[in-house]
Formats: C-alpha cells, sequence, structure tokens
C-alpha cells in the first residue's frame, strides 16, 4: 500500500550532526521525499504536534526538547517520505521510542539517549499510522510544498488571493 509518513530530525540529532547519518539510514527503505524544509517549532506547533500527549507529567519538557531549548538549535528538519509501506519502514528503521529498548541497529538505538530526568532523545520522530501521518503532515507543512499531492486539497480565496489548501473534512 503506497502511503506517506511524516519524519522529524529533532534539536539533538542536528546538534550532533548526525543529520547525514539518518538520512543515509533513510534512503535504505528506498522510499521518496516528497517535501522537506527546516522549521522552527513554535511552543504552538510543539503543543499541536504532542497533542495527545497533553496529560502525561513529561509534556512540558517534552514541548521544550522540540522546540530546541535543550541543544541550542531551535529547529527541526522536516520531510515527507512516500511509497510502499512508508510509515512501517521508517517505523522499523527508526526503532523503539526508548533508545535503550531499541535495537542497536535501529536510528534511535544507534543514535538516541535518555536525560537523568527520563525524557527520551530519540533524534527522530517518525508516524505510528495513516491517521497520525495525516494530522501531522498537515500541521507540518502547506499543501504547495509537497512536490505531489498527498491529500487532498481545494482552492480558497482568501484576500482576493488564490491559494491551495488542505480540503476541510465533513
Amino acid at each position: 500500500m503506497i502511503q506517506q509518513t511524516l519524519v522529524l530530525i529533532k534539536p539533538d540529532g542536528l546538534k550532533r550532526s548526525l543529520t547525514g547519518n539518518i538520512l543515509t539510514r533513510l534512503s535504505e527503505t528506498k522510499l521518496e521525499i516528497a517535501a522537506a524544509k527546516v522549521v522552527r517549532v513554535t511552543r504552538e506547533l510543539a503543543e499541536k504536534h504532542y497533542k495527545h500527549l497533553h496529560e502525561k507529567p513529561f509534556f512540558g519538557e517534552l514541548i521544550k526538547y522540540i522546540m530546541g531549548e535543550f541543544h541550542d538549535r531551535r529547529k527541526v528538519l522536516t520531510l515527507v517520505y512516500y511509497g510502499e509501506d512508508a510509515i512501517g519502514k521508517v517505523k522499523e528503521l527508526s526503532g523503539a521510542t526508548n533508545p535503550e529498548k531499541a535495537d542497536s541497529v535501529s536510528i534511535r538505538g544507534a543514535y538516541g539517549r535518555v536525560r537523568t530526568s527520563g525524557l527520551f532523545e530519540n533524534v527522530i520522530h517518525a508516524s505510528g499510522n495513516e491517521e497520525e501521518a495525516e494530522r501531522e503532515i498537515k500541521l507540518w507543512f502547506e499543501p504547495r510544498e509537497i512536490i505531489f499531492d498527498v491529500y487532498e486539497t481545494e482552492k480558497v480565496i482568501r484576500n482576493n488571493v488564490s491559494e491551495i489548501v488542505w480540503k476541510e473534512e465533513k
């Protein structure tokens, strides 16, 4: 099944110059990169991305982490990978969320670590399923930033300017 998935190389991965290593590992999947950009993560974006973890005791620290406050890298590299079983391939290569439990040949097993506070510095985020991938891709990217349509779009007029936006669910 053809899918798309969001991948984030997190601030710790950027700080430790792991971008090339991670992209090389991701190339093993033979998936196509449909979009890529560097993003300065705002608190609003971070909270929307991790809204499902809002009630967790580590939520505040997680927000600071993805915003780059711990690594002096207030940015992430965001990518959309596209192709056959994209979600499964990227999740398998990424490894378990907890770097200490991740297979040592996975990205998180090789490069991740756990802070003394217990926060996982796992260098990469990958969407967990199709619903999550769609929500996350639409959160991090505008339709015009992806080289081909991965979800339905529609034309709207805003301030007398026509633009393409994600089609609203009905």
